[in-house]
């Protein structure tokens, strides 16, 4: 089956890169059709693209994967994700005076067009979230229709380094070859996923472990408190196992099997086969030196989580939660060690329901989550429209004639006389001195013979006979004449 209508996204991790393709209903929710994944630990850092020939053709690689599931359908154009060590929210106010005048929409966008045309030093603004009014320094989430003297908007703008962008639009679209549909700040779009309504109201964060970066994204009473990219990643916790001397991929193995955010004193002594990089050698490494640097590097990290929120100042609401998300958040004890530092209800992250239709246990999974994010902020349709020949009128081809075959003539073959009926005639010569003498009337009468014999069919002596009488007729002419 070929789709003609469909959205694309892709998720550029630190790890990996994530595509996806997927359709939207007009109520909004999401159809997973297709997804592939590419190894991108060669040509991404922190969720920043530093090698971008290499990128490009793991995009393209993904691409082509993508579309051999979409029945001959190709994908013309792309929403990207950025996430990068670079990412973070600042504040920005645009203020009115009103004197007793009425807040109306025009006032509200306008108020929107002066901070779009904000730039910050050295900075790119990638998105602008959902402000925060105050009239008369009261805050109101829907201030249009209401009166006041004056109008704050307060803003939390997505920025990042110019490289950001132009990494993702401008180089990677000349490599790839596709039009980028948009950029979409993955950490938000991850957020509108995962967090519901009333969870951003009573104040929430969510943390996305990944594999190069932590982002926290804060809610308080609704609206974006703040958004942090820490350029710490689980991969930090393989890289330090790499020092007990195992290699990398045994390091992950080790990390996801047996690592714990909670030192556990009580199995100290126990030991753990490794593997060697020649795979022909084992080796044994104690329990307790791979919790003591797991654990180490796990409590790095919540610090740094923690003094981002206590520098947004929700640490010390009431009721404020944590939403844990990415691969990162499966280390055995995470959960509870943050809750032990922050002193918060903390769950596993889970998609919003009623948000996928089709797929939502791809969705589920921590290694596919964002992408499915990106997919739901898409608007723009992403197939690659191909416009149809025009139809060229069709000649009529000229009727073939039949062919006529010849018809063959038919052979008439005389039927002789029988013998007692053919008469010896004379010799020409004496033929033409009998006519001579001969009455008038000879030739007539003869010719009356053989009208009478109707019915007679005619052979060759009766054809001589016959062109004998003529002749005779002929002679008795001229002899009259002379």
């Amino acid at each position: 089956m070929a789709y003609t209508d469909f959205i694309a996204a892709i998720d550029l991790g630190s790890s990996h890169m994530v595509g996806m393709v997927g359709t939207k209903s007009p109520a909004g929710t999401l159809s997973i059709i297709a997804y592939e994944v590419e190894n991108s630990d060669t040509c991404i850092r922190r969720g920043c693209v530093y090698n971008i020939k290499d990128t490009a053709g793991k995009i393209v690689r993904l691409i082509r994967k993508l579309e051999n599931k979409l029945g001959g359908s190709r994908i013309a154009k792309v929403y990207v994700g950025v996430g990068g060590q670079s990412l973070r929210s600042v504040n920005h106010v645009v203020s009115r005076v009103l004197g007793s005048g009425m807040v109306t929409k025009e006032v509200l966008m306008e108020l929107e067009q002066e901070c779009r045309m904000y730039c910050p030093d050295k900075q790119d603004v990638l998105e602008v979230a959902t402000p925060v009014y105050y009239l008369d320094n009261q805050p109101e989430m829907h201030p249009a229709g209401m009166t006041c003297s004056r109008i704050e908007a307060h803003y939390k703008l997505l920025v990042g380094r110019p490289s950001l962008r132009l990494a993702v639009t401008v180089n990677m679209s000349e490599h790839t070859k596709l039009d980028v549909a948009g950029i979409v700040v993955a950490p938000l779009a991850l957020a509108d996923l995962i967090l519901t309504e009333q969870e951003k109201l009573d104040g929430c964060a969510l943390i996305d472990f990944g594999a190069g970066v932590t982002s926290v994204t804060m809610y308080k009473g609704g609206s974006l408190a703040g958004l942090y990219v820490i350029p710490l990643g689980s991969h930090l916790i393989t890289r330090d196992l790499m020092s007990l001397g195992m290699p990398e991929k045994e390091a992950e193995r080790i990390k996801r099997t047996y690592g714990n955010a909670i030192w556990e004193k009580d199995k100290e002594q126990q030991m753990i086969t490794i593997d060697q990089a020649d795979g022909q050698h084992t080796g044994e490494v104690k329990l307790s030196d791979i919790n003591m640097v797991v654990e180490a590097r796990s409590r790095e990290i919540i610090e740094n989580l923690y003094a981002r929120m206590e520098e947004t100042g929700v640490v010390k609401e009431p009721g404020y939660s944590l939403v844990i998300a990415g691969n990162g958040a499966a280390l055995k004890n995470m959960r509870e060690a943050l809750s032990e530092r922050f002193k918060m209800d903390v769950r596993y992250a889970s998609v919003r329901k009623n948000l996928i239709a089709d797929g939502e246990m791809i969705a589920n999974n921590p290694e596919y989550t964002t992408a499915a994010a990106l997919l739901l902020k898409g608007t723009e349709n992403c197939a690659l429209y191909i416009a149809p020949e025009p139809v060229k009128p069709r000649v009529a081809e000229p009727k073939a004639e039949p062919k006529v075959e010849p018809k063959e003539e038919p052979v008439v073959v005389g039927i002789e006389e029988k013998p007692e009926e053919l008469h010896e005639e004379p010799p020409v010569e004496k033929q033409v001195a009998a006519s001579a003498t001969a009455p008038k009337n000879h030739h007539s009468g003869a010719k009356k013979e053989v009208e009478k014999k109707k019915g007679k069919t005619w052979g060759l002596f009766d054809l001589f006979d016959k062109a004998v009488d003529r002749a005779a007729g002929k002679v008795d002419d001229i002899l009259k004449e002379e």
